[in-house]
């Protein structure tokens, strides 16, 4: 009987770990690049030993190799469907610090972003962290783990996969990130279209005059302080619409 049954267990808890270990490496805040990878599967494995008991209609071990592929393969798809969804949602903080960036004039100073191991511009590389960090401090990354548990309702296993509603998923929130970037940086826009309109008349107005040289003196401090004055809101935004994204995800 324990031939029998263990395989089973451990068949069980296989296929809950292919979706919450795919879920736990994009998720935001539990899959950056920088939280070690023992870290993450530690995570992955505690998650699944308390969630698999949870989990019910379950099935039965195939006695055929060649059926486990679809069974753990769609378990695959569907955890990393749905991190997805909460990953592009993080990505308008990035879209929005490419923007500040190239309105203030830090688009050449760039470093390495640690959540996309990529070099990025330092405005984008702060509005990341900084909404990394306040997910956290504000307790958001517990609907991240909702989503996990609530995974299991939406889309049970061995069930049909919507591959259509998740496309038309990830269309809407690849179209409402580019939005909310542009929203969030709306501030730097309308500073940079009144600016640079003002170089153009003071030019005309006096060719002889370097604007080059008296732009840059200017546009640094008065974009630090736009900046300064608009972070906060621009954080609070995301975190709405952070909350709304996952909201057909979580009860």
């Amino acid at each position: 009987m324990l031939d029998q049954a263990l395989p089973a267990a451990l068949f069980s808890l296989a296929l809950v770990f292919a979706r919450i270990g795919a879920m736990i490496m994009v998720l935001p805040v539990f899959g950056e690049q920088y939280v070690q990878a023992r870290f993450r599967l530690v995570l992955a494995v505690l998650l699944t030993l308390i969630i698999a008991p949870k989990v019910g209609g379950l099935p039965v071990l195939p006695t055929q190799p060649g059926q486990l592929i679809p069974l753990i393969g769609g378990e695959v798809l569907i955890g990393l469907a749905i991190a997805g969804i909460a990953r592009l949602t993080v990505t308008a903080l990035h879209v929005a610090g490419i923007l500040v960036a190239v309105q203030s004039g830090l688009a050449a100073a760039q470093n390495l972003d640690p959540t996309q191991g990529t070099q990025s511009a330092v405005p984008a590389n702060f509005l990341v962290l900084l909404g990394t960090t306040v997910i956290v401090l504000s307790d958001l990354h517990h609907l991240l783990l909702s989503a996990l548990v609530e995974s299991y309702r939406l889309f049970p296993v061995q069930g049909a996969i919507p591959v259509g509603d998740l496309a038309e998923l990830a269309t809407r929130t690849v179209a409402d990130t580019f939005r909310l970037g542009v929203q969030m940086a709306a501030p730097f826009l309308a500073f940079g279209i009144v600016f640079n309109v003002l170089l153009g008349l003071m030019n005309r107005l006096m060719p002889v005059m370097q604007v080059f040289f008296i732009a840059m003196p200017l546009q640094l401090p008065l974009s630090f302080l736009l900046f300064a004055l608009s972070v906060g809101l621009m954080i609070e935004v995301f975190l709405d619409r952070f909350v709304d994204a996952l909201g057909p995800l979580i009860p």
